[in-house]
């Protein structure tokens, strides 16, 4: 189970990058072009936040059955142990809080250009905490690509 949930998880981080991706880049040339609101604009944005959240779930029981997290003395000792028991969860529930809140106060606004402007502000700042809190294989931490 652990395996397989490992795989789903590391796999829908590319899904997730590129829908975010793609929200943000709606919302950026809806602010600048100063677009309307369309519907396509809020599809985007809201398959960004149902992906996340998704991701989010499938990474909370990840938490509490991965040998990578642990509860125990010493855990701020080790990198990795740090890393995904403290780091990687709290880095991306602030990144899925920005992007809730984006989403949630830009259905609310009237004003296309201010909602293009939400999004794009509220799911850039979410998707930098993102990129800064993926265990690339590059920075040691025991994992993949995929």
């Amino acid at each position: 189970m652990y395996e397989g949930l490992l795989h789903a998880h590391s796999g829908l981080r590319w899904i997730v990058l590129v829908i975010i991706v793609w929200a943000l880049f709606k919302a950026v040339t809806g602010w600048t072009g100063k677009k309307d609101y369309q519907k396509s604009d809020r599809l985007a944005a809201l398959l960004a936040l149902i992906f996340t959240h998704i991701q989010l779930l499938i990474g909370l029981v990840l938490y509490f059955i991965s040998p990578k997290v642990s509860f125990q003395s010493g855990v701020m000792e080790s990198q990795v142990l740090r890393f995904y028991t403290v780091e990687h969860m709290s880095m991306m529930i602030i990144a899925i809080a920005l992007i809730t809140i984006g989403f949630s106060t830009a259905k609310r606004m009237s004003d296309s250009v201010a909602k293009h402007k939400r999004i794009a502000i509220m799911y850039g700042i979410g998707l930098l905490v993102i990129i800064a809190s993926i265990p690339w294989p590059f920075r040691g931490l025991g994992a993949g690509w995929f």
